[in-house]
Protein backbone atom coordinates (compact mmCIF):
# COMPACT_ATOMS: atom_id res chain seq x y z
CA UNK A 1 0.00 0.00 0.00
CA UNK A 2 1.38 3.60 -0.96
CA UNK A 3 1.87 6.02 1.56
CA UNK A 4 2.18 9.68 1.70
CA UNK A 5 3.88 11.53 4.43
CA UNK A 6 2.30 15.14 5.87
CA UNK A 7 4.82 17.42 8.07
CA UNK A 8 3.32 18.07 11.36
CA UNK A 9 3.33 21.66 12.52
CA UNK A 10 7.06 22.41 13.67
CA UNK A 11 5.77 23.99 17.27
CA UNK A 12 4.56 20.50 18.32
CA UNK A 13 7.46 19.22 20.98
CA UNK A 14 6.83 15.12 20.26
CA UNK A 15 6.10 15.01 16.47
CA UNK A 16 8.02 15.87 13.59
CA UNK A 17 6.04 14.13 11.07
CA UNK A 18 2.74 11.77 10.58
CA UNK A 19 2.32 9.17 7.83
CA UNK A 20 -1.03 8.04 6.45
CA UNK A 21 -1.31 5.25 4.28
CA UNK A 22 -3.08 6.40 1.05
CA UNK A 23 -6.33 4.49 1.68
CA UNK A 24 -6.25 5.68 5.18
CA UNK A 25 -6.51 9.72 3.93
CA UNK A 26 -9.78 9.42 1.80
CA UNK A 27 -11.65 7.32 4.44
CA UNK A 28 -10.99 10.25 7.24
CA UNK A 29 -11.66 12.68 4.62
CA UNK A 30 -15.31 10.79 4.16
CA UNK A 31 -16.25 9.19 7.71
CA UNK A 32 -15.45 10.23 11.24
CA UNK A 33 -13.77 6.97 12.33
CA UNK A 34 -9.79 7.35 11.09
CA UNK A 35 -7.58 4.84 10.73
CA UNK A 36 -4.63 3.90 12.91
CA UNK A 37 -1.99 6.54 12.58
CA UNK A 38 2.12 5.92 12.80
CA UNK A 39 4.08 8.40 14.61
CA UNK A 40 8.10 9.24 13.79
CA UNK A 41 9.42 10.88 16.61
CA UNK A 42 12.58 12.85 16.22
CA UNK A 43 14.30 15.79 18.40
CA UNK A 44 16.37 17.45 15.24
CA UNK A 45 14.93 20.93 16.13
CA UNK A 46 13.99 22.90 19.33
CA UNK A 47 10.29 23.61 20.04
CA UNK A 48 8.69 25.36 22.12
CA UNK A 49 5.44 24.30 24.52
CA UNK A 50 4.23 28.07 24.69
CA UNK A 51 3.75 28.10 21.24
CA UNK A 52 1.85 25.07 20.12
CA UNK A 53 -1.63 25.42 19.66
CA UNK A 54 -2.09 21.64 20.00
CA UNK A 55 -0.76 21.68 24.08
CA UNK A 56 -2.58 24.55 24.91
CA UNK A 57 -5.31 22.64 23.89
CA UNK A 58 -4.35 19.70 25.98
CA UNK A 59 -3.25 21.85 29.04
CA UNK A 60 -6.93 22.50 28.55
CA UNK A 61 -8.18 18.95 28.82
CA UNK A 62 -5.54 18.05 31.44
CA UNK A 63 -6.60 20.94 34.03
CA UNK A 64 -10.51 20.63 32.93
CA UNK A 65 -9.75 17.18 34.20
CA UNK A 66 -8.02 17.43 37.29
CA UNK A 67 -10.59 20.33 38.02
CA UNK A 68 -13.88 18.35 37.45
CA UNK A 69 -11.44 14.92 39.23
CA UNK A 70 -10.86 17.42 42.30
CA UNK A 71 -14.41 18.64 42.29
CA UNK A 72 -15.55 15.53 42.16
CA UNK A 73 -13.98 13.96 45.15
CA UNK A 74 -15.02 16.62 47.31
CA UNK A 75 -18.92 17.25 46.32
CA UNK A 76 -19.76 13.76 45.55
CA UNK A 77 -19.55 11.96 49.41
CA UNK A 78 -22.47 14.80 50.22
CA UNK A 79 -24.80 13.37 47.32
CA UNK A 80 -25.41 11.17 50.49
CA UNK A 81 -27.70 12.07 53.37
CA UNK A 82 -25.46 9.98 55.80
CA UNK A 83 -22.36 12.13 54.85
CA UNK A 84 -23.82 15.26 55.49
CA UNK A 85 -24.79 13.92 58.83
CA UNK A 86 -21.58 12.34 59.54
CA UNK A 87 -19.62 15.80 58.37
CA UNK A 88 -21.78 18.05 60.90
CA UNK A 89 -20.94 15.48 64.31
CA UNK A 90 -17.33 15.43 63.07
CA UNK A 91 -16.56 19.09 62.94
CA UNK A 92 -18.47 19.19 66.32
CA UNK A 93 -16.33 17.05 68.11
CA UNK A 94 -13.17 18.33 66.22
CA UNK A 95 -14.37 21.62 67.81
CA UNK A 96 -15.42 20.40 71.14
CA UNK A 97 -12.79 18.53 71.86
CA UNK A 98 -9.80 20.60 71.74
CA UNK A 99 -11.59 23.41 73.18
CA UNK A 100 -12.04 21.36 76.54
CA UNK A 101 -8.47 19.34 75.80
CA UNK A 102 -7.02 22.75 76.42
CA UNK A 103 -7.95 22.65 80.08
CA UNK A 104 -7.78 18.75 80.60
CA UNK A 105 -3.56 19.50 79.25
CA UNK A 106 -3.23 22.20 81.66
CA UNK A 107 -4.69 20.24 84.83
CA UNK A 108 -2.84 17.25 83.12
CA UNK A 109 -6.32 14.70 82.84
CA UNK A 110 -5.67 12.77 79.86
CA UNK A 111 -5.69 9.69 82.01
CA UNK A 112 -9.03 10.49 83.09
CA UNK A 113 -10.11 11.58 79.75
CA UNK A 114 -9.43 7.55 78.53
CA UNK A 115 -10.77 6.44 81.81
CA UNK A 116 -13.92 8.14 81.49
CA UNK A 117 -14.27 6.86 77.60
CA UNK A 118 -13.73 3.12 78.33
CA UNK A 119 -15.83 3.64 81.64
CA UNK A 120 -19.44 4.78 79.82
CA UNK A 121 -19.64 1.35 78.11
CA UNK A 122 -21.53 0.05 80.70
CA UNK A 123 -24.29 2.70 80.09
CA UNK A 124 -23.90 2.14 76.90
CA UNK A 125 -24.60 -1.28 76.67
CA UNK A 126 -27.64 -0.79 79.19
CA UNK A 127 -29.17 1.50 76.82
CA UNK A 128 -29.27 -0.83 73.89
CA UNK A 129 -30.41 -3.43 75.81
CA UNK A 130 -33.67 -1.77 76.69
CA UNK A 131 -33.82 -0.28 72.80
CA UNK A 132 -32.99 3.40 73.40
CA UNK A 133 -30.78 5.53 71.73
CA UNK A 134 -27.04 4.89 73.32
CA UNK A 135 -27.45 8.56 74.44
CA UNK A 136 -29.57 7.67 76.88
CA UNK A 137 -26.87 5.56 79.01
CA UNK A 138 -23.74 7.43 77.86
CA UNK A 139 -24.37 10.76 79.38
CA UNK A 140 -25.91 9.75 82.71
CA UNK A 141 -23.22 7.17 83.00
CA UNK A 142 -20.43 9.97 82.05
CA UNK A 143 -21.46 12.23 84.40
CA UNK A 144 -21.62 9.55 87.12
CA UNK A 145 -18.33 8.13 86.70
CA UNK A 146 -16.88 11.78 86.66
CA UNK A 147 -18.34 12.84 89.58
CA UNK A 148 -17.62 9.18 91.42
CA UNK A 149 -13.60 9.81 90.41
CA UNK A 150 -13.57 13.76 91.81
CA UNK A 151 -15.22 12.30 95.19
CA UNK A 152 -12.94 9.74 95.22
CA UNK A 153 -9.71 12.33 94.63
CA UNK A 154 -11.57 15.36 96.68
CA UNK A 155 -12.86 13.48 99.70
CA UNK A 156 -12.32 10.05 100.37
CA UNK A 157 -8.76 10.32 100.47
CA UNK A 158 -7.86 8.18 97.51
CA UNK A 159 -5.12 9.27 94.83
CA UNK A 160 -6.54 10.24 91.33
CA UNK A 161 -4.56 7.97 89.95
CA UNK A 162 -5.50 4.66 91.72
CA UNK A 163 -9.20 5.97 91.42
CA UNK A 164 -9.45 6.23 87.35
CA UNK A 165 -7.27 2.91 87.67
CA UNK A 166 -9.88 0.86 89.45
CA UNK A 167 -12.83 2.62 87.99
CA UNK A 168 -11.32 2.02 84.15
CA UNK A 169 -10.58 -1.52 84.25
CA UNK A 170 -13.78 -2.41 86.15
CA UNK A 171 -16.33 -1.06 84.59
CA UNK A 172 -14.82 -1.04 81.03
CA UNK A 173 -14.29 -4.80 82.03
CA UNK A 174 -18.03 -4.50 83.50
CA UNK A 175 -19.35 -2.80 80.04
CA UNK A 176 -17.79 -6.06 77.81
CA UNK A 177 -19.45 -8.68 79.82
CA UNK A 178 -22.89 -6.75 79.21
CA UNK A 179 -22.30 -6.25 75.52
CA UNK A 180 -20.78 -9.91 75.22
CA UNK A 181 -24.50 -11.33 76.89
CA UNK A 182 -26.98 -8.89 75.22
CA UNK A 183 -28.21 -10.06 71.96
CA UNK A 184 -29.71 -7.98 69.03
CA UNK A 185 -27.51 -4.69 69.44
CA UNK A 186 -27.53 -2.65 66.58
CA UNK A 187 -23.58 -1.95 66.79
CA UNK A 188 -20.13 -4.09 66.92
CA UNK A 189 -17.72 -4.12 69.42
CA UNK A 190 -15.51 -2.51 66.91
CA UNK A 191 -17.85 0.20 65.69
CA UNK A 192 -17.92 1.02 69.97
CA UNK A 193 -14.16 0.70 69.95
CA UNK A 194 -13.04 2.73 66.84
CA UNK A 195 -16.24 4.81 66.37
CA UNK A 196 -18.49 5.05 62.97
CA UNK A 197 -19.56 8.05 62.09
CA UNK A 198 -21.09 7.41 59.05
CA UNK A 199 -23.75 5.41 60.75
CA UNK A 200 -24.99 8.87 62.28
CA UNK A 201 -29.08 9.06 62.77
CA UNK A 202 -30.39 12.69 62.62
CA UNK A 203 -31.49 12.06 66.12
CA UNK A 204 -27.78 11.95 67.24
CA UNK A 205 -27.13 15.16 65.21
CA UNK A 206 -29.50 16.62 67.39
CA UNK A 207 -28.40 15.15 70.12
CA UNK A 208 -24.80 16.12 69.55
CA UNK A 209 -25.95 19.84 68.53
CA UNK A 210 -27.58 20.33 71.87
CA UNK A 211 -24.47 18.95 73.76
CA UNK A 212 -21.88 20.77 72.08
CA UNK A 213 -24.21 24.16 72.43
CA UNK A 214 -24.61 23.40 76.35
CA UNK A 215 -20.33 22.67 76.56
CA UNK A 216 -19.84 25.93 74.76
CA UNK A 217 -22.35 28.05 76.79
CA UNK A 218 -20.89 26.64 80.00
CA UNK A 219 -16.89 27.43 78.48
CA UNK A 220 -18.11 30.67 77.58
CA UNK A 221 -19.52 31.96 80.68
CA UNK A 222 -16.76 30.09 83.04
CA UNK A 223 -13.68 30.62 81.15
CA UNK A 224 -11.81 33.05 83.15
CA UNK A 225 -12.51 31.21 86.42
CA UNK A 226 -11.44 28.17 84.98
CA UNK A 227 -8.14 29.68 83.43
CA UNK A 228 -7.56 30.98 86.55
CA UNK A 229 -8.03 27.55 88.75
CA UNK A 230 -5.89 25.82 86.39
CA UNK A 231 -3.12 27.69 86.46
CA UNK A 232 -3.08 28.70 90.15
CA UNK A 233 -5.39 27.02 92.32
CA UNK A 234 -4.04 28.09 95.25
CA UNK A 235 -4.46 32.08 94.40
CA UNK A 236 -7.62 31.55 92.93
CA UNK A 237 -9.07 29.79 96.27
CA UNK A 238 -7.78 32.81 97.98
CA UNK A 239 -10.00 35.43 96.07
CA UNK A 240 -12.91 33.36 96.45
CA UNK A 241 -13.00 31.28 93.45
CA UNK A 242 -15.06 28.28 94.31
CA UNK A 243 -12.15 25.81 92.65
CA UNK A 244 -13.62 22.79 93.98
CA UNK A 245 -16.90 23.06 92.61
CA UNK A 246 -15.21 24.32 89.40
CA UNK A 247 -13.16 20.62 89.07
CA UNK A 248 -16.31 18.96 88.92
CA UNK A 249 -17.44 21.25 86.53
CA UNK A 250 -14.67 20.79 84.33
CA UNK A 251 -14.77 17.22 85.22
CA UNK A 252 -18.77 16.92 83.78
CA UNK A 253 -17.44 19.10 80.33
CA UNK A 254 -14.93 16.48 80.19
CA UNK A 255 -17.76 13.71 79.73
CA UNK A 256 -20.08 15.62 77.80
CA UNK A 257 -16.88 16.11 75.42
CA UNK A 258 -16.34 12.47 75.47
CA UNK A 259 -19.61 11.41 74.63
CA UNK A 260 -19.80 13.62 71.88
CA UNK A 261 -16.80 12.23 70.47
CA UNK A 262 -17.70 8.63 71.36
CA UNK A 263 -19.90 7.94 68.05
CA UNK A 264 -17.04 9.35 65.86
CA UNK A 265 -13.57 7.97 66.93
CA UNK A 266 -14.75 5.35 69.51
CA UNK A 267 -13.89 4.80 72.91
CA UNK A 268 -9.93 3.64 72.27
CA UNK A 269 -9.44 6.80 70.17
CA UNK A 270 -11.17 9.40 72.09
CA UNK A 271 -8.04 10.44 73.72
CA UNK A 272 -6.40 11.38 70.38
CA UNK A 273 -8.83 14.12 69.20
CA UNK A 274 -8.90 14.98 72.99
CA UNK A 275 -5.36 16.09 73.01
CA UNK A 276 -3.73 15.91 70.14
CA UNK A 277 -5.07 19.24 68.39
CA UNK A 278 -5.46 20.97 71.64
CA UNK A 279 -1.31 19.90 71.96
CA UNK A 280 -0.48 21.17 68.64
CA UNK A 281 -2.25 24.55 69.16
CA UNK A 282 0.06 25.02 71.80
CA UNK A 283 3.14 24.19 70.80
CA UNK A 284 1.91 27.25 67.72
CA UNK A 285 0.59 30.07 70.16
CA UNK A 286 1.41 30.94 73.79
CA UNK A 287 -1.73 32.52 74.91
CA UNK A 288 -4.64 30.05 76.33
CA UNK A 289 -7.47 31.44 74.17
CA UNK A 290 -5.60 31.62 71.10
CA UNK A 291 -4.62 28.26 71.66
CA UNK A 292 -7.97 26.86 72.01
CA UNK A 293 -9.45 28.83 69.11
CA UNK A 294 -6.44 27.67 67.34
CA UNK A 295 -6.99 24.11 68.54
CA UNK A 296 -10.55 24.00 67.29
CA UNK A 297 -9.32 24.66 63.93
CA UNK A 298 -7.20 21.77 63.42
CA UNK A 299 -9.62 19.50 65.39
CA UNK A 300 -12.16 20.52 62.55
CA UNK A 301 -9.56 20.14 59.78
CA UNK A 302 -8.56 17.04 61.27
CA UNK A 303 -11.95 15.27 61.54
CA UNK A 304 -13.27 16.86 57.73
CA UNK A 305 -9.91 15.35 56.22
CA UNK A 306 -9.84 11.89 58.19
CA UNK A 307 -14.14 11.49 57.00
CA UNK A 308 -13.08 12.18 53.42
CA UNK A 309 -10.19 9.83 53.97
CA UNK A 310 -12.64 7.46 55.31
CA UNK A 311 -15.17 7.86 52.71
CA UNK A 312 -13.02 7.47 49.55
CA UNK A 313 -10.36 4.69 51.19
CA UNK A 314 -12.99 2.88 52.91
CA UNK A 315 -11.23 2.93 55.94
CA UNK A 316 -12.64 3.95 59.41
CA UNK A 317 -13.72 6.63 60.29
CA UNK A 318 -12.02 7.08 64.20
CA UNK A 319 -8.35 5.74 63.25
CA UNK A 320 -8.30 8.24 60.17
CA UNK A 321 -9.42 11.34 61.88
CA UNK A 322 -6.47 10.59 64.43
CA UNK A 323 -4.07 9.84 62.26
CA UNK A 324 -4.48 13.41 60.45
CA UNK A 325 -4.53 14.90 63.56
CA UNK A 326 -1.32 13.27 64.65
CA UNK A 327 -0.22 14.77 61.05
CA UNK A 328 -0.70 18.08 62.21
CA UNK A 329 0.68 17.43 65.43
CA UNK A 330 4.05 16.56 64.04
CA UNK A 331 4.05 19.52 61.43
CA UNK A 332 3.61 21.81 64.38
CA UNK A 333 6.32 20.60 66.45
CA UNK A 334 8.50 20.67 63.69
CA UNK A 335 7.39 24.19 62.76
CA UNK A 336 7.80 25.29 66.57
CA UNK A 337 11.01 23.84 66.81
CA UNK A 338 12.15 25.74 63.65
CA UNK A 339 11.14 28.55 64.70
CA UNK A 340 12.89 28.18 68.20
CA UNK A 341 16.12 27.31 66.37
CA UNK A 342 16.03 30.60 64.61
CA UNK A 343 15.89 32.55 66.88
CA UNK A 344 18.48 30.87 68.73
CA UNK A 345 20.50 31.58 66.13
CA UNK A 346 19.34 35.14 66.12
CA UNK A 347 20.29 35.84 69.69
CA UNK A 348 23.67 33.80 69.62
Amino acid sequence: MSSETKDAPSCCPLTTSITLPTAATSVCASTTMCAPVELRVTSSQPRFWKNCTDHTAWRRFTEGFWMDTIAEAFVTPFQYSFMVRALIVSVIVGIMCPVVGAYVITRGLGFMGDALAHAVIPGMALAFMLGFSPFVGIVPAAIAVALLIGYLTMRAGVSEDTSIGILFAGLFALGLVMLTMARGIPVSLEDILLGQVLGTSRSDVLVTLGLATGVLALVWALHKELVFASFDPTGASVIGIPTQALDYILLVLLALVIVIALQAVGVVLVISMLITPAAAAQLLVRNFTQAMLVGAAIGALSAIIGLYLSFHYNLPSGPAMALVAMGFFILAAAYAKGISGALGKKAA
